[in-house]
């Protein structure tokens, strides 16, 4: 009986879904013949023929078989559709007028007729046209008056990006301008029809009356109900711990959760529902090399028009999961070792030969054309030939001075770690207990020659002394790197500023754990420079040493954490908390452009358990517990560059200095280019922010606002919701404040520290990733090696040639601008709001990016700021806000998208 009932209702429900749609298609097909009847009419008898009033627009749109190489055969499909009468119908929401009619308490716009794409048929764009446009006609009812919103309703058998509709003639208002820029799958995927909204911006209490339920509606669709694996086509935005990493089945990939913990705080990444892993419950299921490409993003967060990053992504992991245990396989005969630096050269000159036979044929046969051509760069033989590097174009060993080698700490991709010296000998704040003496055994007979004549304590009081300090952050992790076949030191950098200006390094300490036990403090070796004998050979392995951690604190902490990983969760909580509406969400969402989906990536084939950087960087299967660890001291406000200046003892505040600040180095390429980037970003916002808050009151009473805020710290950065140190969001200033932070860090900061990788580390010499010898002690065969031959053992020291092929790839794409790049100062759309005054300053921030760009320009033909080229005479370009497509160490995207 139970069962019978079942599939009556079941039965019922179908019927009923059934008589939805051919009530849907019949309207459509109305529709369709009113349009048909209409053009025919005018034709003959002329536009005063039919007394309706009649609102022609345009819509703008992207199908998906130019989009996606992968079905070329949906438009085919989509015109079949046409033809059945299953068309794309808009519908428009009334801003100014009530659905009287509606049984709900809550008042709605009233909704006017629906009309449908005209001509879609006849439209035929071929793979290379991208957009189309298409005629949409409304019969228009005055009582709509201003259109608010529109309904979209897609009966194709395929998704589309819309991108634009466009009203020419709207009775009273003239042209109206929507910006869309979404997927919309066909309507069966959706329990709500797709809602666009008007460009004008509100607060929420400011919405027209009649939006509001809409308003809130579409919110609740984004946040959706945090159960279930999430489609594709589903918008949802939520929140998730990094339990994808590991693989509980393989002994060595499995990894610890990654967030949500004390021991292992991290920000949260976008949830994909994917199942557990039947050995660990805890652990998300990994996806297969094809499936990857699927993972779950929210479909406007992923990479769109065929860009190529999402082409590199694929290729990149093609590359790594085929050709990597090939290599390995081969490893003992042909690349293992440079043997010299001819060698390493090979990379830019001709690539590495490929032995004829079955490794050349499996190559070939299983790396797609494209990719082959674009990743390997093969001429038929050689495997990887490079881009040669900028370090060595000028001079092939000016990389490796004293000189050049502290002025990247400055200029180069990671200038954002020297600190001011503000005490000797540098002490550690690690726990005394688990780690014993931790503090530095530099000492003033290790320093005084190189300091003209004055007492260490004179120059601290200078301001002359500087340091570069990974010994902290390291120490924990160095017995259980070193057990490995990689070798490393935790070090210390000391460097004495010339009265040039430039920055010379005076002494490298090398820390490892004591041997018997790591309570009992460190055993530590000082290094001073030299030019000769095997004293120099020391000094130069001092220096490797400094830039291998140097490498890993760069990719780990510099890069993904501190931009990647700390944005991820504003993306999210942006979404899920801030309507289309609501200005904030109209200001920041081009600084997300593109973030959810290159984490995703990068938690697929860079960070994961077995990944290119635990691969490829000294860090290992540590690397993103090392992270979890420095996430621990991230502080939201310090991200700001006029404070993590003034932190570091780089600047100290100054009223009647430029920017309110005093640099400590004067030429800082970074900080002086920097200030220059954040002060037009903190304008901009402020110019923004001050047109829709007129008074703090405003701010305390935005719903949205005061909800987004919390959740980014309840839920987005919820492992660090008990720090006092995050910010209200009680005023206008609060929100300049914070929103400045977020454009800077997205932006600007990612920019300062991604784009020159390929320039600087694409070189592996400069920048090697890891290391596999410690320094050779004296009465030793390495000791002799190293007096005879001290390249030879330079080479054996860093990456060897396999990581390092891996390495350069990785960097090569990651600094690489891409054709539909979006930078600081542009928007994707022209007409992105409705509202003129945020339209002028916007203008205004854009000629003001320009100006600083030639200022910049101008800064770098100065001879005298030697800090701003080196000895590689490598201009300080990377702060430039402009930059064309491809690998030219310059330009600041809008987001963190590579």
């Amino acid at each position: 009986m139970f069962r019978s009932f079942i599939s009556k209702q079941e039965v019922k429900k179908e019927s009923q879904k059934a008589k939805q749609t051919d009530a849907e298609n019949h309207t459509q097909t109305c529709t369709c013949m009113d349009n048909m009847f209409r053009k025919v009419s005018n034709m003959v008898f002329g536009e005063k023929f039919l007394s309706k009033t009649i609102v022609n627009g345009k819509v703008v749109l992207m199908k998906k078989n130019v989009l996606d190489f992968n079905d070329l055969g949906a438009s085919a499909l989509d015109r079949a559709h046409e033809l059945l009468g299953k068309h794309i119908s808009i519908q428009f929401i009334s801003a100014t007028h009530a659905d009287r009619t509606s049984s709900e308490k809550v008042l709605r716009g009233k909704l006017g007729n629906p009309a449908i794409l005209e001509d879609w048929i006849s439209t035929i764009t071929p793979l290379t046209a991208g957009e189309s446009s298409y005629e949409v006609t409304f019969d228009w009812d005055e009582e709509i008056g201003l259109p608010g919103a529109f309904l979209v309703k897609n009966l194709h058998h395929s998704e589309f990006y819309l991108m634009t509709l466009t009203l020419e003639n709207v009775p009273g208002h003239g042209k109206v301008h929507f910006v869309c820029n979404s997927w919309v799958y066909p309507a069966k995927r959706y329990t709500k029809d797709r809602i666009f909204f008007a460009n004008k911006a509100y607060l929420p209490g400011e919405t027209p009356a009649l939006l509001l339920p809409y308003r809130e509606e579409e919110l609740v669709t984004l946040r959706g109900n945090g159960t279930g694996k999430l489609e594709e086509w589903e918008r949802v935005y939520d929140y998730a711990f990094y339990n994808d990493l590991g693989d509980p089945d393989d002994e060595d990939k499995v990894r610890p959760v990654i967030g949500g913990s004390l021991e292992f705080p991290y920000p949260r990444r976008g949830r994909t529902g994917r199942p557990p892993t039947e050995i660990d419950p805890k652990i998300e299921s990994r996806l297969s090399l094809i499936e990857s490409l699927q993972m779950y993003v929210p479909r406007d967060e992923r990479f769109g028009h065929l860009k190529r990053s999402d082409f590199l992504a694929y290729g990149l992991e093609a590359v790594f999961k085929f050709l990597l245990p090939e290599f390995e396989a081969i490893t003992d005969d042909t690349i293992d070792e440079f043997d010299s630096f001819d060698d390493v050269l090979k990379l830019y000159k001709g690539g590495i030969k490929l032995p004829k036979g079955p490794l050349h044929d499996r190559i070939r046969e299983n790396i797609p054309l494209q990719v082959f051509k674009e990743l390997i760069r093969s001429d038929g033989e050689g495997l990887a030939k490079y881009s040669t590097p900028d370090v060595i174009k000028a001079d092939m060993s000016a990389w490796s001075t004293d000189e050049e080698f502290a002025r990247e700490m400055l200029a180069g991709v990671n200038p954002v770690s020297i600190q001011l010296l503000k005490e000797f000998p540098p002490t550690s704040k690690l726990d005394a207990q688990l780690y014993g003496d931790q503090n530095s055994s530099i000492r003033s007979h290790h320093i005084e020659e190189h300091l003209d004549g004055l007492e260490v304590n004179e120059m601290l009081k200078a301001k002359r002394l500087f340091i570069l300090d990974h010994h902290d952050p390291l120490m924990p992790y160095v017995k259980r790197i070193n057990s490995t076949s990689t070798k490393i030191y935790a070090t210390r950098t000391l460097l004495l500023l010339k009265k040039d200006g430039t920055l010379k390094p005076i002494a490298i300490e090398l820390s490892l754990p004591h041997p018997d036990d790591e309570n009992l403090g460190a055993i530590s070796k000082v290094c001073t420079p030299a030019k000769h004998g095997v004293e120099a050979g020391i000094w130069k392995l001092a220096k490797t040493y400094v830039a291998v951690n140097d490498s890993g604190v760069h990719q780990l902490i510099s890069h993904w954490l501190n931009t990647h990983a700390v944005i991820e969760p504003f993306v999210i909580a942006t979404n899920r908390k801030l309507s289309v509406l609501h200005p904030i969400n109209k200001l920041l969402h081009p600084h997300f452009r593109d973030t959810m989906n290159i984490n995703s990536t990068a938690r697929n084939i860079l960070i994961n358990s077995g990944g290119i950087l635990e691969r490829t960087f000294f860090t290992g299967k540590y690397s993103i517990e090392m992270s979890s660890k420095i996430y621990k001291d991230w502080v939201f406000p310090n991200q700001a560059l006029p404070i993590d200046l003034v932190l570091r003892g780089m600047a100290v505040e100054d009223e009647n200095s430029l920017h309110g600040l005093r640099l400590t180095i004067e030429d800082y390429p970074y900080a002086v280019d920097g200030l220059e980037i954040w002060s037009a970003i903190k304008t901009w916002v402020e110019d923004y922010c001050k047109f829709y808050y007129t008074q703090d009151d405003m701010v305390k009473n935005d719903t949205e606002l005061q909800s987004w805020w919390k959740e980014v710290r309840e839920e987005g950065h919820g492992d660090l919701k008990e720090k006092t140190w995050w910010p209200k969001l009680e005023s206008v200033k609060d929100v300049i404040d914070n929103c400045t932070i977020i454009i800077w860090v997205s932006s600007a900061l990612h920019a300062a520290v991604n784009f020159g990788q390929y320039p600087y580390g694409g070189f592996p010499p400069n920048r090697p990733t890891l290391s596999r010898r410690l320094l050779p002690e004296p009465e030793t065969p390495e000791y002799d090696e190293l007096k005879e031959d001290p390249q030879k053992v330079f080479l054996k020291t860093v990456t060897p040639q396999l990581q390092s092929l891996l390495s350069v790839t990785l960097i090569e794409i990651l600094s690489r601008h891409t054709s539909d790049e979006i930078y600081l100062g542009q928007r994707e759309c022209p007409e992105w709001t409705m509202d003129a005054e945020p339209l002028k300053a916007f203008e205004k921030f854009g000629k003001k990016l320009k100006e600083i760009q030639e200022r910049i320009m101008n800064l770098n033909k100065d001879e005298r700021l030697m800090n701003r080229f080196g000895p590689v005479k490598i201009p300080y370009t990377i702060l430039y806000p402009s930059s064309e497509e491809g690998l030219t160490g310059r330009g600041i995207p809008n987001s963190v998208s590579i």
